[in-house]
């Protein structure tokens, strides 16, 4: 697509999509309706879509035999792809990677096209998976039946998210623009944003990832904001660092290892004795900006462990100490409060073992987000 965004008042519904006629061979539009007309082309949009590549723009393969029902979806589901988390992010990569979507799904799943209804790359850029799922959503009624839930495939939008969001954060340019694609979904098809789900809300299953299924609230708040400003928001910073995140994480060898605990944030965490002195386990994040930033903290809540655990945030006016009670109300994000942080990339949180308190002091995952 070419050209620049469209001020909202400007944009009519569908005109900024481009690529549609995409191939339909072998689909069927079973439960055609009325609620199945043409797209709406006087009613103006609350939220501007991102640019969204059809099938036929990214090189999609002819599909087999396909659903359109006249219903529409309730829920949108949030997956990850479990591939690489690719440093490439041009426009001529995401379109490989929807095609080896495609090609993995029929040629190994046996299924009849993407799973998917719409993929989102590293860099950014959205297409649709599933063909005639473009269509539909432009027209705000009716939908194409899915494979990427079961049970939910008639019912949820599905969008991929490339990459692995079991420890590692989404680029901002993902997350921005799935922030800005699911309000203009929500906006389409009247779904509250309240009703976005991660894959495994349905399913056993680690998809879409710890990381990136922590941070649906924070999308859930995030495309709220978009659909009552009538705009996407401005960039939205969320990081979560766990105890395993490379190069992110550090303790000396005091701080043993453990899985004991079911309520761990991801596969262990970290635990050591308190002792009266300066060795903390720190968390490194990269602020892109100062402002204000609330801090939470995940750890098992287990009775013995220790009852007054400092945990340290570096901010702009110095080191803030938050004392927590590391015995109870574990497994769940519980808030150290909100912060005002330099930016750059720095030790941000940590936990310290100086506590006159007994029982081991715990170090698991940190998350940081600006509000």
């Amino acid at each position: 697509m070419t050209g620049n965004p469209l001020s909202r008042r400007d944009v009519v519904r569908g005109a900024v999509l481009l690529g549609v006629g995409a191939a339909t061979g072998g689909l069927s539009l079973a439960g055609t309706s009325p609620a199945l007309a043409a797209p709406d082309t006087g009613a103006l949009l609350a939220v501007e879509p991102p640019t969204i590549a059809s099938c036929a723009t990214w090189g999609a393969r002819t599909p087999g035999s396909l659903s359109v029902i006249s219903s529409n979806p309730d829920k949108i589901l949030i997956h990850h792809t479990a591939g690489p988390n690719s440093t490439t992010y041009t426009q001529a990569h995401a379109y490989s990677v929807a095609r080896s979507i495609q090609n993995f799904h029929m040629n190994d799943n046996g299924w009849s096209d993407s799973g998917q209804h719409f993929t989102i790359s590293r860099g950014g850029y959205v297409m649709e998976g599933r063909h005639n799922s473009l269509t539909r959503l432009r027209a705000g009624s009716g939908m194409v039946v899915g494979a990427h839930c079961p049970g939910q495939n008639d019912k949820a939008i599905g969008i991929e998210n490339e990459g692995t969001y079991t420890s590692a954060t989404p680029p901002a340019a993902l997350y921005d623009r799935l922030v800005q694609f699911c309000a203009y979904i929500c906006d389409q098809y009247g779904i509250a944003a309240s009703r976005i789900y991660g894959h495994r809300d349905y399913v056993a299953t680690a998809c879409p990832g710890n990381v990136l299924y922590g941070m649906l609230p924070q999308l859930r708040a995030d495309v709220a904001d978009a659909l009552s400003g009538g705009g996407t928001p401005p960039p939205a910073f969320s990081t979560i660092v766990d105890n395993t995140t490379a190069g992110r994480f550090t303790a000396s060898a005091n701080w043993l290892t453990s899985s004991y605990s079911a309520e761990r944030y991801g596969a262990d965490y970290r635990y050591a004795n308190p002792e009266p002195i300066s060795d903390v386990a720190w968390y490194k994040a990269n602020i892109p900006a100062e402002g204000t930033y609330r801090v939470d903290a995940w750890y098992p809540g287990i009775a013995g462990y220790n009852t007054a655990t400092p945990y340290i945030v570096v901010t702009k006016s110095g080191n803030q100490t938050v004392v927590v009670d590391q015995s109870t109300g574990g497994g769940a994000w519980r808030s150290l409060g909100t912060f005002t942080l330099t930016a750059g990339d720095r030790n941000v949180a940590g936990v310290s073992r100086w506590s006159g308190a007994s029982g081991y002091v715990v170090a698991d995952a940190i998350r940081i987000t600006r509000v």
